[in-house]
């Protein structure tokens, strides 16, 4: 509650500088009370969580998987931020940090279960290290080793040229191309 308080002071203050005429916990020009305020404030977001949940059970159902509960949850804490890279231990951590109770074999399964749906990318640094990535677009990484950082790198500044032939009844499916980096010393 002390969060929503001082969002809500803080949502007052903002309206004043600017001059907003309706600030929120304003109805017909008489100011609401504080707990009539926080409620309205609280609706207001579960209806803006309840349309981010519905966009992700949407994306799930179109890529042919089943939105439970714990595949809501992790797809939410994954694409919430745009396109990124993220291991499966990173995606746990997050999700611990979320409150969302998974193991980390729920996690591994979940991400792989993503990428043969077509919304992930698995971008195998090396034998050992396994990011997944939310950007399904064709593009190339950096690593920057001793970071453990993936980067991507756009299309327009890479090409490839003269690829080999593959084997008879066999085709290119795409190239990845990682380029590791590491500081310079000072």
């Amino acid at each position: 509650m002390l969060n929503l308080h001082k969002k809500v002071r803080l949502e007052l203050y903002t309206a004043r500088l600017v001059g907003v005429r309706r600030m929120p916990g304003m109805v017909h020009g008489k100011r609401m009370d504080g707990r009539r305020m926080r409620m309205d404030l609280v609706r207001k977001a579960n209806r803006a969580a309840d349309k981010k949940v519905s966009e992700v059970r949407t994306m799930l159902r179109s890529a042919g998987l089943r939105p439970t509960r714990q595949r809501l949850a992790l797809a939410e804490i994954l694409f919430a931020e745009g396109n990124r890279h993220i291991s499966a231990e990173g995606l746990h951590e997050e999700a611990m940090g979320h409150r969302v109770p998974v193991s980390l074999a729920t996690v591994y399964n979940t991400l792989h279960q993503f990428t043969e749906a077509g919304l992930l990318r698995e971008v195998a640094v090396d034998g050992s290290k396994t990011y997944f990535d939310t950007n399904t677009e064709d593009h190339h990484h950096f690593f920057i080793e001793g970071e453990n950082q993936v980067v991507d790198i756009p299309m327009s500044n890479l090409r490839v040229e003269d690829l080999p032939e593959p084997m008879p009844g066999m085709e290119i499916a795409r190239v990845d191309i990682i380029v590791r980096l590491r500081r310079k010393d000072a």
